[in-house]
């Protein structure tokens, strides 16, 4: 089988065409943001070097880590976002290495929902990647709506990350998600049906 990574920019699209996937494929997913999300509340070293980097201010009474305020730091001051992403890639990626790893010694499919994927240099570790793109109005109106941040939020985050022209040009495969959910499925149809003839 594969391991393939899924990777686009904000509200893309990423975490539906990995869901399809993995019904489709009856694949394991190792999950990037779920990752993040599991080492701020559980891990005590990503946590203690989170605090030494941005204070106790960033923690609630009960000392969990407030990912509100954790947000808006980063995306005020990209030094503070590079900060952040030198503390948790490290520990994500050797997450999601272990379990390609392991995949591949079982052979099963192992589908890698990783938004930052070529920003961290990591496509090499994968046989496969596809990118799931959207026009930047979309992205920007799932911001909004889906995620009830505010516009100037949006604007951010979208430019904190690498266009998504450009991972599209790095691809190996492109699914785009800017039309009706019907013309997504289709796609995700077509391109699950491929994934089991290419690596099945």
């Amino acid at each position: 089988m594969a391991v393939i990574a899924i990777t686009g920019g904000v509200a893309s699209g990423k975490s539906s065409l990995t869901a399809w996937l993995a019904r489709r494929l009856e694949a394991e997913v190792f999950d990037a943001d779920a990752a993040a999300r599991d080492l701020l509340e559980n891990d005590p070293e990503a946590k203690r070097k989170i605090v030494d980097r941005f204070g106790v201010q960033i923690l609630e009474p009960q000392g969990r880590v407030n990912r509100t305020r954790l947000r808006e730091a980063v995306f005020e001051d990209a030094q503070q976002r590079s900060a952040l992403e030198a503390i948790l890639h490290p520990m994500i990626r050797a997450r999601w290495i272990e379990a390609a790893q392991a995949a591949r010694r079982s052979r099963e499919w192992l589908l890698l929902d990783i938004p930052l994927l070529y920003e961290t240099g990591a496509e090499g570790e994968c046989d496969g990647v596809v990118v799931v793109a959207c026009s930047v109005a979309t992205q920007r109106e799932r911001i909004v709506k889906q995620r009830g941040l505010s516009p100037e939020m949006a604007e951010k985050m979208i430019a904190s990350q690498t266009s998504l022209a450009s991972k599209a040009a790095r691809a190996d495969y492109v699914v785009w998600n800017d039309a009706p959910l019907a013309r997504f499925e289709e796609q995700a149809e077509l391109f699950a049906g491929y994934l089991g003839k290419r690596y099945g």
